[in-house]
């Protein structure tokens, strides 16, 4: 049985309608990247699964169970957690007390912040600072290292290399590598194509609130991508 199982997924923000019967899954300790051009759709996909969007009961299965609709906190006590776009840090708490409003829910597991500086060691350099005050890495890496302290089964990121120097992407994506197809999945959304393919198992791209293309990683080939990005 796939952890998550999407199925007719539909959305609307008021009058528009940014998905259209989307069908996606992911395996246990399965890593999806999804890719597609600005207004694809991604960041409410992600958003639907997270509850901050709007969906139906059945569209979307958990565990096997149907979560569509639930709150954003019922989702997080079940083992979802969404690094959003943005990172969106509490501008008044240090680095350590963004870190700790993650494990609100106490979901037993085995993040800790011990761990979690372990993965961004920079972090604990500035723990007791600001966290709206770090460089813009160092607060995505903090935006991570909260939704991991809420012990997920799902770890979604949008858009992770953002406003980011390429150095600083690849040490955020080398420190991610080690945490892959072990207790949790990830769904990864990804502006850099080249990023996304070499660090997932399986793709999906999105065009205008559907899906495009979807294969293996490895075995996309630049045309298919190119193909399916911009509808050529």
């Amino acid at each position: 049985m796939s952890l998550v199982d999407i199925r007719g997924l539909s959305a609307c923000y008021g009058d528009f309608q940014a998905l259209f019967d989307m069908t996606c899954e992911v395996g246990e300790g399965e890593t999806i990247a999804i890719i597609g051009a600005n207004g694809a759709g991604k960041s409410t996909f992600l958003k639907a699964i997270a509850g901050v969007v709007p969906a139906p009961s059945e569209a979307i299965l958990f565990d096997g169970k149907p979560i569509g609709g639930l709150r954003s906190m019922e989702l997080v006590a079940r083992g979802i957690a969404l690094v959003p776009e943005g990172r969106c840090l509490f501008a008044s708490l240090s680095v350590e007390e963004n870190l700790l409003m993650g494990a609100y829910a106490k979901r037993p597991g085995e993040w800790s912040l011990a761990k979690v500086y372990g993965v961004f060691p920079r972090l604990r350099e500035r723990r007791h600072q600001s966290a709206t005050t770090l460089s813009g890495g160092e607060q995505q890496m903090v935006a991570i290292g909260r939704a991991l302290m809420s012990n997920p089964r799902l770890l979604m990121c949008d858009e992770i290399s953002l406003g980011l120097a390429p150095s600083v992407i690849a040490n955020i994506y080398q420190a991610l590598g080690p945490l892959k197809g072990r207790h949790m999945a990830m769904l990864i959304v990804e502006q850099d194509i080249h990023q996304a393919v070499s660090f997932s198992d399986r793709l999906y791209c999105f065009q205008e609130g559907r899906v495009s293309l979807t294969g293996q990683s490895t075995a996309v080939t630049h045309a298919q991508i190119s193909s399916a990005y911009f509808g050529a």
